[in-house]
């Protein structure tokens, strides 16, 4: 099923501001298939991508993760393209992950370093960063998301949220123009969803947010539905709640 639905209300009063100097690039997908093991597991997808704040949602194994991976270069279309800044992901994947950050729904996945500043700047090191310009660096997201006093912590002796919050500084530490959440909230007690929640709200970068969390999304600007590999609706937040409710029940 493909049900295309006219976006509206893509500018509303209170939305987010672009980063300072770092508008967000468009994202630009154009007849995007994957497909595995012989089956398309997203189909005939064209996109472009360019409000502030981006939710996907759908049901278990509607092709979610597979359409944001695809959007910095961790997963390649079988057929067609993906664009950012006119990049190819096909091509200059090392460029565009600079600028399409991502994190993902399980912290501990990219989190490598025992030590919460050494885990930032492994990743400030990689943009040529040393001395005291690193150090500024890494002080400056920790105090930005208020975990400053994590800045000495052991990795793996921190919380569930605290967690999430040091891996989304590694991202931020790159300063990308956008950034890709996968399921951010999915491990996160209460407390935590609404802080997370809280952090994305006041993020300067584009976010896209895959998301079971459907109280997470009603101040986004665009709401896609991903059903059964396909774009089955793209819209405003209600509506697409609405959309997304009626094929869940079904």
């Amino acid at each position: 099923m493909s049900i295309k639905h006219p976006l509206r209300d893509r500018s509303r009063r209170g939305e987010p501001a672009a980063p300072l100097g770092t508008a967000p690039t468009g994202i630009r997908l154009s007849g995007v298939t994957v497909t595995r093991e012989g089956q398309d597991v997203l189909q005939d997808v064209d996109l472009s991508l360019d409000e502030q704040r981006i939710a996907v949602i759908g049901l278990n194994g509607s092709g979610k993760s597979t359409l944001v991976r695809l959007l910095n270069g961790l997963l390649l279309p079988t057929r067609g393209a993906v664009q950012v800044g006119g990049l190819s992901t096909a091509t200059d994947a090392k460029r565009i992950r600079r600028q399409v950050g991502f994190v993902f729904q399980n912290p501990e996945n990219q989190i490598v370093m025992p030590l919460v500043a050494e885990d930032l700047a492994f990743g400030a090191k990689n943009l040529g960063l040393r001395g005291a310009e690193l150090t500024a660096r890494v002080d400056a997201v920790l105090e930005r998301l208020g975990i400053s006093h994590l800045r000495e912590r052991e990795s793996y002796a921190l919380s569930g949220g605290e967690k999430q919050l040091v891996a989304l500084a590694s991202v931020l530490v790159m300063e990308p123009s956008t950034i890709v959440f996968d399921e951010p909230t999915t491990m996160l007690d209460r407390r935590n969803r609404r802080r997370l929640q809280a952090t994305i709200d006041e993020l300067d970068q584009r976010a896209v947010v895959v998301t079971h969390d459907l109280d997470l999304i009603g101040g986004y600007q665009r709401v896609l539905v991903v059903h059964e590999g396909r774009i089955a609706f793209d819209g405003a937040p209600g509506p697409a709640v609405e959309f997304y409710c009626g094929i869940s029940d079904r």
